[in-house]
């Protein structure tokens, strides 16, 4: 990039940032009761950026960090570029910290068609329009890629790798390669390969303080038919897996929710192992327990993150009714709370393929409508996206768009 069209660049980032200090430093004072008569002369006299204020405004961190921090990622990631000053506090935990803190305010969702050679995810806004489509970096000709739990803008994809020398016409089941994306910075981290498996691993992620952990749970490969399942762990802080031993049972699949410091996966039922029978849980120490269900469980069940609860959704087609049960825990035990029941606006013939919770909203997907239900209001809304797009096997998540880094460390403060 030549001279001319950095300072360009940075013209136009300043004047950006001038648009946005002018807007929020108003908002800021009206905030405090004795700025409100300052306030009012400013609006009054319809005061413009001088070059002092402006000094002012660039020299305070405070100020800087509550105007940057309104500002979406991509434009971030833009200002980033225009000086070491914006850089040095856009870059710092702390402003990372706080900008997720604002983000987790207004959550959405992403949304992975999950359609053969495309790897594009979709956000939808919390009024269900949908807003952006990015497309990953880095996971062209990946088979099967599966989105499998979104939480603080991190989000996770597996897939089965190619078989070598098979000129990508086979996949290996026994084995899976694992991602760590932010949509948000284009960024993505490839962990690097886990144990042996006799059949194909799982994996859940967990958030903790200062960094994520992987869960992957395999089969090893033993000529005892009775062996338990085996679990291993990778913290970017290590770049390594290391094995913690066995865990109950093996999970249905490996699409997982993080609520409460805990992963959660469905565990299948001994009737009929297409339909949930428990759930198998682990916290960030590392402890599994494995989790009953409600009595009447549906096919059609699907775990979510609703407000910070764990949520469960359930579809029954005979009487096209949608159950939502909360799992509150009181007395060193777990119970369900259920929290709604509606009837459903579909019809028994389509299949309910995917569902996600958003505060006090359901997206459900069904093979033919996408569908937005409110709880408080028990309403429903079919939503109609411009884009059309195939869709096979289909995954959503909530969604906080964030700066965290995906191939490291959170950071101290965050």
């Amino acid at each position: 990039m030549n001279k001319r069209k950095i300072d360009e660049h940075r013209r136009n980032g300043k004047k950006l940032i001038a648009k946005f200090t002018i807007d929020l430093i108003t908002k800021l004072l009206s905030e405090s009761r004795r700025e409100i008569l300052t306030m009012d002369r400013m609006l009054a006299k319809r005061i413009r950026l001088t070059k002092t204020t402006w000094y002012d405004v660039d020299s305070s961190r405070d100020i800087l960090d509550n105007i940057f921090v309104r500002v979406p990622v991509k434009s971030l990631l833009q200002l980033k570029a225009v000086y070491k000053r914006w850089h040095s506090v856009i870059s710092s935990p702390s402003f990372t910290k706080l900008q997720l803190s604002l983000s987790k305010e207004k959550p959405a969702f992403i949304l992975y068609p999950y359609v053969d050679e495309v790897t594009n995810v979709y956000m939808v806004n919390a009024d269900g329009i949908m807003t952006e489509k990015v497309t990953l970096p880095r996971c062209e000709n990946l088979s099967f890629l599966s989105m499998i739990c979104s939480y603080n803008g991190l989000v996770c994809f597996t897939n089965c790798p190619w078989v070598p020398d098979s000129g990508m016409t086979e996949v290996d089941l026994t084995d899976l390669e694992i991602r760590i994306c932010n949509p948000a910075t284009r960024k993505v981290h490839l962990l690097p390969a886990g144990s042996s498996s006799e059949k194909e691993p799982v994996a859940g992620v967990a958030f903790g303080p200062s960094e994520y952990k992987v869960f992957r749970i395999f089969h090893t490969k033993t000529e005892s038919q009775d062996s338990c399942p085996e679990c291993e762990v990778y913290t970017p802080s290590t770049g390594a897996w290391r094995g913690i031993g066995s865990v109950p049972q093996f999970p249905m699949h490996d699409h997982n929710i993080f609520v409460g410091g805990k992963v959660y996966w469905f565990l299948p039922s001994e009737e009929d192992h297409r339909t949930a029978g428990s759930i198998l849980s682990v916290d960030m120490e590392e402890n599994f327990r494995v989790i009953e269900l409600p009595d009447e469980v549906t096919a059609h069940a699907f775990l979510a993150n609703l407000d910070g609860h764990l949520c469960l959704i359930a579809i029954y087609d005979d009487d096209l009714i949608m159950d939502i049960w909360l799992l509150k825990y009181n007395n060193e035990a777990y119970y369900w709370e259920r929290k709604c029941s509606d009837y459903i606006p579909y019809s028994t013939i389509e299949g309910t393929d995917a569902a996600a919770g958003r505060k006090n909203e359901i997206f459900i997907i069904t093979t033919e409508h996408y569908f937005l239900y409110d709880i408080g209001r028990r309403t429903w809304i079919e939503l109609d996206f411009a884009e059309a797009f195939d869709r096979n096997c289909p995954a959503i998540f909530s969604y906080t768009e964030s700066l965290l880094p995906c191939n490291g460390s959170l950071g101290p403060e965050v």
